[in-house]
Formats: C-alpha cells, structure tokens, sequence
C-alpha cells in the first residue's frame, strides 16, 4: 500500500514539475517585446501616454478658446448695444426733403482711446 502511494506521490510531483515547465515557456514566450504579448502591451502603454499628453494639450487650448470666445461675444454684445443706440437716434432725424435732395449724415470715425477700451 506504501508502495502505491509512493508511486502515485511520485507520479503528481512528475506531474507538476511537467506542468511549472510548460507554464514557464507560456510564460517566457507571453513576455516576449519583440513579438510577444508583451509588446504589444508596451505599445498600448507608450500609445496611452500619448493620447494623455494630447488630451492635456486639447483641454488646454479649449479652455483658452472658451475665454477667448467669451471675451468676444461680451466685446459684440457692447457692439450691438452700440448699433441699437446709433438706430434709434437715426428715427429721431427728420424726413429728408421731397425736392430730390438727400441729407447727409455724418459719421465720427472711431479713435484709438476707444478701441483700446473696447478689447
């Protein structure tokens, strides 16, 4: 009976060391840079740092887009404020005469002081 259980004992550690065998060469050719599984992780790594790098880059520039955007959309709001005004002091104007003479208007150019406030 001893003899049976020595032989069936001898036979599993066979076993396993058969098996810690092959799982190793899995294990080695899985590990591989070059052409294994393990190149293609390093790939995906090096690709996710990448994407990160660009993602961070993206936010960035959508971020000074958005105050760049806002910044323009108040400058245009003041614009039309600006133009509202200028169309209601032109119905305060009288009608132009029926003789075929047309009345002028005069317009002021803008200058530089009031640019420079408006941005």
């Amino acid at each position: 009976m001893n003899l049976i259980a020595d032989i069936m004992l001898g036979a599993g550690a066979l076993g396993a060391a058969i098996y810690c065998f092959v799982l190793s060469r899995r294990l080695k050719r899985f590990n591989q840079l070059e052409n294994g599984m393990g190149g293609a992780i390093a790939v995906l790594s090096a690709q996710v740092d990448d994407m990160t790098r660009a993602l961070n880059r993206a936010q960035t520039t959508a971020a000074g887009s958005a105050e760049q955007l806002t910044a323009l959309t108040a400058r245009a709001e003041q614009g039309a404020e600006r133009l509202e005004l200028m169309l209601a002091a032109l119905h305060d104007l009288p009608d132009a005469d029926h003789e075929g003479r047309r009345q002028r208007v005069l317009r002021r150019r803008a200058r530089y002081s009031d640019l420079e406030a408006a941005e």
